[in-house]
């Protein structure tokens, strides 16, 4: 990806060949999710979400593509990027993207800097200065327009701009090296999407952690709904979840037979039980 700083994308996504294949899957999972298709028809009418922009970073899968668009069914204009560089399925950001129902800025095998790139992209929303609300899973979105906001303070302070080489984080050097390119283009940026910014979402447990911290701190800039402790979302994803994608993903990988090794399950919490559980399952000796 070649980034151009403050410049604008439409969708970006792998192959849009992909998007019959993804809309069949879509439909699939459309019965899977009888809450999501239950609240279309409820609220669908009413359109309680018009004139809203809601962006998401956020595993970039079918399951999420029926999220955006019961989003959009409801009135919402959706951004989404993914809020990490493999989990993408790119038949669903290609499905997405075609229909339509949202700008999608999502490949699966995304490098650091594309991954940043993406990010950025979701969180400008053109002809407004930002989101009013955030999806987000892991924290990074939200973690953008706060240090967004704080570099640009500090830019308006003393005119100094954010140094990649400050960090040997590979992670963080994209962050500000994405920023050193936007401050100068717009000084601004940020510090009204965080103003615009009514709340965000946080899905997972190392998010909602940041943001207690911050909040401790006094640092939040807006509102945060801590999804990640909702029930439903804890125990299907933590729980059960695991109990399906631990095996599988060890199976694809190695493809070695589980039954009669010894596997080391570190952790006893939601997680840790659901992976203790399926490797039982699967014949292995747990540890």
């Amino acid at each position: 990806v070649e980034r151009q700083p403050g410049a604008m994308a439409d969708s970006k996504v792998k192959d849009m060949g992909l998007a019959e294949f993804g809309r069949k899957e879509l439909t699939l999972a459309e019965h899977e999710m009888p809450g999501l298709m239950a609240a279309r028809k409820e609220y669908g009418p009413s359109q309680p979400f018009k004139g809203l922009n809601i962006n998401g970073s956020l595993h970039m899968t079918i399951q999420t593509g029926v999220l955006i668009e019961t989003l959009a069914a409801l009135g919402a204009k959706v951004r989404w990027c993914s809020c990490n560089i493999f989990s993408t399925q790119d038949h669903a950001a290609a499905a997405i993207a075609k229909a339509g129902t949202s700008t999608v800025f999502a490949w699966k095998g995304e490098t650091l800097p594309e991954y940043w790139w993406c990010t950025e992209q979701m969180m400008t929303v053109p002809g407004a200065d930002g989101c009013d609300q955030l999806v987000d899973d892991g924290g990074d979105a939200t973690l953008l327009i706060h240090k967004g906001k704080e570099y640009e303070d500090k830019f308006a302070k003393d005119g100094s701009l954010p140094d990649p080489n400050s960090t040997d984080n590979a992670e963080f050097k994209c962050i500000l090296q994405l920023l050193r390119d936007s401050i100068p283009v717009d000084k601004t940026k940020y510090t009204r999407m965080a103003a615009k910014c009514k709340g965000v979402s946080e899905e997972t447990t190392t998010g909602v952690h940041r943001l207690r911290e911050m909040a401790a701190k006094g640092e939040l800039l807006f509102p945060a709904i801590n999804v990640n402790d909702c029930v439903t979302k804890s125990k299907f994803d933590n729980v059960y979840g695991c109990r399906h994608s631990l095996p599988d993903g060890i199976m694809r990988a190695t493809d070695v037979m589980i039954g009669g090794k010894r596997a080391l399950v570190c952790g006893y919490g939601d997680v840790g039980k659901g992976c203790a559980f399926a490797l039982r399952g699967a014949g292995a000796r747990v540890l």
